[in-house]
């Protein structure tokens, strides 16, 4: 049975990942709900830079956290970092939902574009035309190396934590991202007067 046991709401956010976990493993339904509001946007974030639409990796997030909570009550403390898990079973559903659809990424035109309350200015339109160009030129990576690009450079994951994310060597993470670096600057640098790089 779930409960809110006697502790306070502040004294959440101090915990790490792996006794909010252990809290919701015990019936402690707040600790699920700091560790949905923590973990969900980093699982989303990832998801989508990887498949380049929101709808998936929405669905992709759901399904990470869902395997999150059926695998709580099992959870060895020290055997790896929540959000590294995490990362990883978001990885692997990527994976899947990208040999579905045959590798296909989305074109920029079929990708829903997020609303933006506030009134465009000339910043703010640039902002978003280097956020499109970005995510369209990781679309164009290989799906390794868009992995390796996103955790490392987007989400600042280290490449020892990357290497246990993809399930290979901190070597092949290093190479990855170099490539995937490398792709990128050959893909933005015809239109970097244009999007205002320097």
């Amino acid at each position: 049975k779930m409960t809110g046991a006697a502790w306070p709401l502040d004294a959440q956010d101090d915990m790490d990942d792996a006794a909010l976990l252990a809290r919701y493993a015990a019936g402690d339904v707040r600790a699920a709900r700091v560790l949905t509001q923590r973990l969900t946007p980093k699982a989303f974030g990832h998801a989508f830079r990887v498949l380049g639409d929101s709808a998936e990796a929405e669905d992709v997030a759901q399904d990470a956290m869902l395997r999150l909570w059926k695998i709580a009550p099992q959870w060895e403390a020290g055997r790896a970092q929540v959000s590294t898990w995490l990362y990883r079973v978001v990885a692997n559903l990527c994976v899947d939902r990208l040999r579905r659809r045959g590798h296909h990424a989305p074109g920029l035109d079929q990708i829903a574009e997020p609303e933006d309350p506030s009134p465009d200015t000339p910043s703010q339109l640039q902002v978003r035309a280097q956020l499109d160009a970005l995510g369209a030129a990781l679309q164009q990576l290989p799906e390794r190396q868009r992995q390796a690009v996103v955790l490392r450079h987007i989400e600042g994951l280290t490449n020892p934590e990357i290497a246990e994310i993809l399930g290979i060597g901190v070597e092949a993470v290093e190479s990855l991202t170099a490539r995937g670096k490398r792709s990128l600057k050959a893909v933005l640098l015809p239109q970097q007067d244009a999007l205002g790089y320097m």
